[in-house]
């Protein structure tokens, strides 16, 4: 249902009725599907929506099983950080995937955060209808946008780096083939003590 709208452009760019688009697999061959892609529709969703589109009155939520909401999360104002749930992946894009918690808001899982390895493709990792377990981010009730990480419980606790141990200083080594010259030491009680000094023989007779 909340396709809707976007399925009643796609029968207004082929110029004919929404109902002479259902079940039309010529028409629905003919949907330019990279055209309607968007921030908050993905291509895999598209595809399912002209799938369905070919195949009308195919319920795809048969073999659908509901999340697990928890009873005490109904909004955003329920949500806290670190808070783990159990969610429905509602649409994939290029940057991550978005999921249904329970509070009428989808959050989003970005592709950083959608395992504990790294993720090129979100395709490759979670598609439309999964069940996934995230771990709330962020809340940002102002925006109205939650942000989920689908890590592990492993990969969320980091261990803490241990501060490098202090380095001596090293000393610069004089160049090769040439010798440090050994400092002069004073020359105390010889008469070249006194040759500069006017007054070295006032005690002399």
């Amino acid at each position: 249902p909340e396709r809707y709208g976007l399925v009643g452009a796609m029968a207004k760019d082929l110029q004919v009725d929404l109902a002479a688009l259902v079940g039309n697999v010529a028409l629905a061959q003919q949907i330019e599907i990279s055209r309607y892609a968007s921030d908050t529709v993905g291509v895999p969703t598209l595809r399912d929506i002209v799938d369905e589109l070919k195949k009308p009155g195919r319920d795809p939520r048969e073999q659908f099983e509901a999340p697990a909401f928890r009873d005490d999360v109904h909004s955003l104002s329920d949500l806290e950080p670190g808070m783990w749930l159990e969610g429905v992946v509602t649409n994939v894009t290029n940057f991550g995937a978005f999921v249904d918690v329970g509070v009428h808001r989808d959050g989003l899982v970005h592709i950083s955060q959608l395992a504990d390895r790294f993720v090129k493709d979100p395709n490759d990792v979670v598609k439309a209808g999964d069940k996934l377990r995230v771990r709330v981010l962020e809340v940002d009730q102002a925006r109205d946008r939650i942000s989920f990480s689908a890590k592990s419980e492993q990969a969320a606790v980091k261990p803490k780096a241990k501060p490098d141990s202090p380095r001596p200083e090293k000393r610069a080594r004089p160049p090769a083939g040439r010798s440090r010259a050994p400092k002069a030491k004073p020359n105390v009680g010889s008469d070249k003590d006194f040759s500069h000094n006017p007054f070295a023989n006032l005690g002399k007779k």
